[in-house]
């Protein structure tokens, strides 16, 4: 019972903030959104600003609240350090061990929308981490991608002018089409790049 009221305390919050910035983004990025999120499953989208977490957070509405993946440090900026303790699990990424694990499978349990930027960083070039296959196949989740297209510099430059921006959601899929053609003696490395680097390419194909 505790943990399910703390749950819908931060239901709560999280719709009151997500109806808060609505205004606020639509009208800076004149927003759009094509597809409609899967009942249930894992969030995907490349990682290129802070802006892509409201700009997900929007598209979704305030009544589909998305349990983000944040890394620890986060936690070191004091704009984004109330926001992540109270809607996203915070994990060691570079020390990623048993208490992170446990904490982020108990989270991602009771979500129904968990997000993660498979490649974790907006830095540019950044390949993508397996992370997410091994969540989807942990929890047996699909894949819901989402790719924000944005119609000029992104992340805005200079900060005062704003693109057009789109949100796609694309059709859910899961590890196992992902995985349809690949041999099934690959090195288990070998195999969560491969599945790592189609999933970022059918989520930039939206």
């Amino acid at each position: 019972m505790h943990v399910w009221l703390i749950e819908r305390v931060r239901d709560f919050l999280y719709a009151i903030l997500v109806a808060l910035a609505t205004p606020v983004v639509w009208g800076l990025f004149r927003l759009s959104v094509r597809g409609k999120p899967f009942p249930r499953g894992i969030v995907v989208a490349p990682h290129r600003s802070y802006w892509d977490i409201p700009i997900l957070c929007v598209a979704f509405g305030p009544f589909r609240r998305i349990v983000f993946l944040a890394r620890h440090g986060l936690l070191r900026n004091p704009a984004f350090a109330p926001f992540v303790w109270g809607f996203a699990v915070v994990i060691n990424r570079e020390d990623f061990g048993v208490k992170d694990f446990r904490k982020s499978m108990a989270a991602a349990r009771r979500a129904r929308w968990l997000g993660i930027f498979p490649e974790g960083t907006t830095r540019p070039g950044a390949k993508p981490k397996p992370g997410a296959i091994r969540f989807a196949e942990l929890l047996n989740l699909p894949f819901i991608p989402v790719r924000i297209v944005a119609h000029g510099p992104y992340p805005p430059r200079p900060r005062w002018r704003f693109p057009k921006v789109e949100v796609r959601i694309g059709a859910p899929f899961t590890v196992e089409e992902l995985a349809r053609d690949l041999p099934p003696d690959l090195p288990k490395a070998e195999r969560y790049r491969l599945l790592s680097q189609r999933l970022m390419d059918r989520i930039l194909s939206l």
